[in-house]
């Protein structure tokens, strides 16, 4: 990856640079069976849209905060760098009341309403379907709304690298110092190199878990098979998994 990347955003654009066609993140919800798997530039682009609806549909600004009410999920991976695209505080599982805006996914939504800014939730359905007949009361359809925003992404203002960027597990981030960690974390979690592909079953409440699905691998030049509901699954399933997609490191 390149040296001079700063913030996730930034490793994002090296990835995509280097290499659009591989595979970053591979989803499993082994308590729907679903799998769905992005390339770079298929993340990237959803991360575009997502940026671009923060901007210009949300009005986000650097340092606003935004609390993701959100699972281990590939959306939330998106998410979160989205949100460094924009310079906006990702905070994960952070109180709704303190938030700008709110992102929120199933057995979340009643909590988000305690923000008072704009809200969208997200229906975490396979292929990441919206809501029938509609979105929870008080709430955007972030599925509807989407796919209408740009493929492409600029920020109306250069993202700090020193500002805040994450708050998990109550550790406030800079963009910088979550660059910094993931890179430092990677070859602990067997993240050697391109072509290292990590299978995590580690939730997103904390930095470990972060680390492991999202900001390690795309800090390494690896890719992260990200698994939800692992726990349900049968160990000869998970055997099967990890030589079906090359994984090289593990950790559950």
């Amino acid at each position: 990856m390149n040296a001079t990347d700063r913030t996730p955003a930034d490793l994002l654009r090296s990835a995509l640079a280097a290499d659009p066609a591989r595979p970053l993140v591979t989803f499993y919800d082994d308590a729907t069976g679903e799998r769905v798997e992005l390339s770079v530039a298929t993340f990237a682009n959803w991360v575009a849209k997502t940026a671009n609806l923060l901007q210009d549909g949300m009005s986000a600004e650097p340092g606003d905060r935004v609390a993701l009410l959100l699972p281990a999920h590939w959306q939330t991976a998106v998410w979160l760098v989205a949100c460094s695209s924009v310079g906006v505080v990702a905070d994960v599982d952070g109180d709704p009341a303190r938030a700008d805006f709110v992102v929120a996914g199933p057995d979340r939504f009643e909590e988000g309403l305690a923000c008072r800014g704009e809200r969208y939730a997200l229906s975490l359905a396979p292929l990441g379907r919206r809501f029938v007949p509609g979105p929870p009361e008080g709430y955007a359809d972030y599925a509807v709304d989407v796919p209408t925003y740009g493929d492409r992404f600029a920020p109306y203002v250069p993202v700090d690298p020193e500002a805040p960027a994450l708050v998990v597990a109550g550790a406030e981030l800079t963009g910088a110092q979550v660059v910094e960690r993931a890179r430092g974390d990677a070859e602990g979690l067997g993240l050697t190199g391109p072509g290292a592909r990590l299978l995590s079953g580690v939730g997103f409440g904390t930095w470990e878990g972060l680390s492991a699905g999202l900001y390690g691998p795309l800090a390494s030049g690896g890719s992260v098979v990200l698994c939800r509901n692992l726990g349900v699954a049968e160990d000869s399933v998970v055997e099967r998994r990890v030589v079906a997609e090359r994984v090289t490191a593990t950790v559950r």
